[in-house]
């Protein structure tokens, strides 16, 4: 069996989707006799049938490193070449299209997972309701030809149903609990920041992007003052933080992010659209409580027992969130919150469940549509 998984949503220096792909990858490898391989956009165009495919593509302005390949011609052939026996897009963009050509000429199935909710980011950025709903018929139409998409929350199963695709999984993401582990805390790290051992240290990981609501965080700490202090990782545009607000680059390391979530007190997050917050499964494994917005995925795995949810949209509500947080024992809350992820949220968990949906496609034979040859794997570029 040959799985490709291909996507624009990938950034070599971040991003939840290149995790998930990445731990795929290695969790195939390591459990099944399945071949996968990885298309994605990079700087260079690189065939590589069994790990990292890029297409050379160009830099999307006010993103992380993120590149958009503008021929779908290209995605079409490669994918193509490499004999799939199942294809799973990312997006709903080049790879989708490409996508679906190919599992029509070749008669194998074609998988979805949405990722990001397009509709609702570019209404909120750009146009507003019609912007929103015009996007949304596009999802729809984009998916009708899977045969199976996944979704990463409850939430976003009710937003594909709501806008008419039946045939939605609900697949949660999965945690490194190895990588991230209680046992990465370090008692050095406010010294290493310059910071008194009194101070209280929360962590936000991420890109700096609009829907994560930073400028939320900032005023949040600017309210609450010392010894309250923010520490930063992340990439993208850079912005105007408090004085008590430290930011660091993104942290390509795993191993070391993992070391600064570990060592802080919790993780905050003010986002209010994600589709599932992957940072904050990894700093729940970390033995780490959370305050995230009550918004979006957040509420379908933060609740009081491991961490505090926070009025959307307002500074005061999540100042007063991280004050109320130190009301409580953190040791307690932190242990509540790996435990949960060890029991609902790994990652063996998520693939052994994505497997068996997998196997339910391949067991119907198909028929191809056309007879299409295979092209030479190392000439997609033309």
């Amino acid at each position: 069996m040959h799985l490709v998984d291909a996507t624009l949503f990938y950034s070599p220096t971040s991003g939840g989707v290149k995790r998930y792909l990445s731990a795929k990858h290695a969790w195939l490898r390591a459990h099944t006799s399945w071949e996968h391989t990885i298309v994605v956009p990079g700087r260079d165009t690189h065939i590589e049938r069994g790990g990292l495919c890029t297409l050379s593509g160009y830099p999307v302005p006010r993103t992380f490193n993120y590149r958009l390949p503008l021929n779908p011609r290209r995605w079409t052939r490669l994918l193509g070449a490499l004999e799939p026996t199942l294809i799973e897009v990312g997006d709903v963009f080049h790879p989708a299209w490409a996508g679906r050509l190919v599992a029509q000429r070749h008669g194998i199935p074609l998988v979805g997972f949405y990722h990001s909710n397009l509709p609702q980011l570019m209404g909120w950025r750009f146009g507003g309701p019609v912007t929103e709903a015009l996007l949304s018929r596009y999802v729809r139409l984009v998916y009708e030809g899977c045969e199976l998409v996944f979704a990463p929350s409850r939430l976003m199963c009710d937003y594909l149903q709501d806008l008419g695709v039946s045939q939605v999984v609900h697949q949660p993401l999965g945690v490194d609990a190895e990588v991230f582990n209680p046992a990465r805390r370090s008692e050095a790290l406010r010294e290493r920041l310059g910071l008194t051992r009194r101070t209280r240290l929360l962590v936000f990981a991420g890109r700096f992007a609009e829907e994560k609501n930073l400028p939320v965080l900032f005023k949040a700490f600017a309210r609450l003052g010392k010894p309250y202090h923010l520490l930063l990782i992340g990439g993208g545009r850079r912005a105007r933080p408090a004085a008590n607000v430290t930011m660091l680059p993104y942290r390509r390391d795993s191993h070391e992010l993992a070391l600064y979530i570990a060592s802080a007190d919790a993780l905050v997050h003010a986002g209010t659209k994600e589709t599932f917050g992957l940072v904050i499964l990894e700093a729940m494994a970390c033995g780490r409580p959370v305050v995230v917005a009550r918004a979006g995925a957040f509420p379908e795995f933060v609740d009081d027992s491991v961490g505090v949810l926070a009025e959307p949209e307002s500074a005061v509500g999540m100042a007063d969130a991280i004050a109320s947080l130190y009301e409580r024992n953190l040791d307690v809350l932190g242990a509540a919150a790996r435990l949960r992820v060890m029991r609902h949220f790994t990652w063996s968990r998520t693939f052994h469940s994505q497997l068996a949906a997998y196997a339910s496609l391949l067991g119907t034979q198909r028929v191809p549509l056309t007879d299409t040859p295979a092209l030479e794997l190392r000439s997609p570029s033309s």
